[in-house]
């Protein structure tokens, strides 16, 4: 068994550790929605106004901050009033970047705001700048938002007296890519323009949401910076810019979920860690034209990215989700949590039946996945305060970069959490952790372990759920262990 060293300071302080970057995104993709969330009022399967009653306790359980919504690519061919009066009146649309099937239109504003309400989560609108228009953006920030106005009026004859609350608004998506193919410089001109007539209606405050960079495509963010960090009155016209970046090992030729050699799998975890270096340098940037800290970063789409299961839609991305997933996650919380300065918010990319998500369904069916018990063991983090910590940890396999220990530690309410994941296949971890400055007495631990592909299906539900653990504090030193490919929590008082 390796011993690492480990030190914490609870005076060094980092930041608040916002709920949002615990985040989750859900598009208009494969199952994601129809099945996964939204089964219609008429459906067998438990609902509440159509949404999936399981999935939603099942969201509430991890307290679930925020959801992106309608996409993604999907969100750049939305035209949100074909989403709003009566279902059977709403426009079709064929879904042209997942899958070509047809989009009905069933599940539009209304349904999403319920689904935020049925959780408690704040919503995250994506809005539309590469085929929609200045005055759609406007009026749907006006329909959810405003009083007494026309857009105010139509929404009320839809069912909704009371105006919603929009924290968050994404001026597009990916507009480097699938949102336009457009330039930095082209997509700077056109976020200044949409962003202005999304205006402020009845005390409702929009945080206003850049498209980012995607991965280390820094020249795009210096740009972003150099053109939104100062609008008129010396305030940044952007709220936060939004990254994506994508635990992807052998891009572009994608790799299976659960078949796959030590190799790729420490290849994987490499993957993970550069995420790192990535808000590192974002940051870097970000804080030449901001130093005050008033543009958060978002991460707004990331997670692995997987080969397709084998007999599905290649274009419904749905994948299987196996413990090294869950490593993948936990490396990634404890990254932002290191960095919550400047991280305001990030979502997985995404929440049911597509990518890295948290939850699986096949009719009455529901699998929470090795990634859903990250978030369950990393939910206390939410709002506490993000404290130092140094690891001593080597390489996790000599052949490549990923250490073998990621860590990171909050304090609320006078409790100190301390998360863990050992990335090893073979080394079991003993960490002997000192605790400056915190008055330890007791503790509980709770851990997520298995063999690196094991994963949960409809048939074995529960292979890979969180246990009971053991942790120990002695004259302000903490020791747990960490089996191979284990993530721990551990609750200090």
């Amino acid at each position: 068994m390796k011993h690492i060293a480990m030190l914490v300071n609870a005076k060094d302080v980092i930041a608040t550790i916002r709920p949002e970057i615990y985040g989750h995104f859900a598009e208009h993709l494969g199952r994601c929605i129809y099945g996964g969330i939204f089964v219609g009022e008429d459906s067998p399967i438990p609902n509440e106004k159509g949404i999936r009653k399981d999935v939603v306790e099942a969201f509430r359980q991890i307290r679930v901050p925020t959801i992106r919504w309608p996409g993604g690519c999907f969100a750049e061919e939305y035209h949100w009033q074909d989403g709003i009066g009566p279902r059977e009146n709403r426009k079709k649309m064929v879904n042209i970047n997942w899958g070509g099937v047809i989009e009905d239109n069933s599940f539009g504003t209304h349904e999403y705001m319920e689904l935020c309400r049925q959780i408690g989560a704040k919503p995250y609108i994506n809005g539309n700048v590469g085929s929609g228009t200045v005055q759609e953006m406007a009026e749907w920030v006006e329909y959810m938002t405003a009083v007494g106005t026309p857009m105010a009026e139509a929404r009320r004859a839809n069912g909704q007296d009371e105006p919603w609350r929009v924290e968050f608004l994404g001026v597009g998506n990916e507009n480097w890519g699938c949102g336009g193919e457009m330039s930095a410089e082209t997509y700077a001109a056109e976020f200044r323009k949409f962003g202005a007539f999304c205006r402020d209606h009845n005390g409702n405050r929009l945080c206003r949401i850049a498209c980012g960079p995607s991965s280390a495509d820094y020249g795009w963010m210096e740009t972003m910076m150099k053109s939104l960090s100062k609008g008129w009155g010396g305030y940044p016209l952007a709220g936060g810019i939004d990254l994506h970046y994508y635990t992807m090992p052998i891009h572009p030729q994608m790799d299976s979920a659960t078949d796959f050699d030590d190799a790729l799998h420490y290849a994987t975890m490499d993957s993970a860690f550069f995420c790192d270096e990535l808000l590192t340098r974002h940051t870097e940037i970000m804080n030449r034209y901001d130093p005050e800290n008033r543009i958060g970063l978002i991460i707004g789409e990331w997670g692995c990215w997987h080969q397709v299961e084998p007999g599905t839609n290649p274009g419904f991305l749905y994948q299987q989700n196996a413990m090294r997933d869950a490593l993948v996650a936990a490396i990634h919380l404890n990254i932002f949590n290191r960095h919550a300065r400047r991280v305001m918010m990030a979502n997985l990319a995404q929440t049911v039946n597509v990518l890295q998500s948290i939850l699986l369904t096949d009719g009455e069916q529901l699998v929470k996945t090795p990634t859903y018990h990250v978030f369950d063991l990393y939910k206390e983090h939410q709002g506490g305060t993000a404290v130092y910590c140094y690891t001593d940890a080597d390489k996790a396999d000599e052949a490549h970069k990923a250490p073998m220990v990621s860590s990171s530690v909050s304090i609320k309410e006078g409790v100190m959490t301390l998360t863990l994941a050992n990335c090893s296949l073979t080394e079991e971890v003993q960490i002997d952790c000192d605790l400056c400055h915190f008055d330890a007495h007791e503790t509980q631990a709770r851990i997520l372990t298995a063999d690196t592909h094991a994963f949960n299906d409809f048939n074995h539900p529960e292979d890979v759920t969180i246990q009971p653990w053991t942790a120990q504090v002695t004259n302000g030193k903490l020791q747990v262990k960490l089996p191979p490919c284990s993530v721990v929590a551990v609750a200090v008082k």
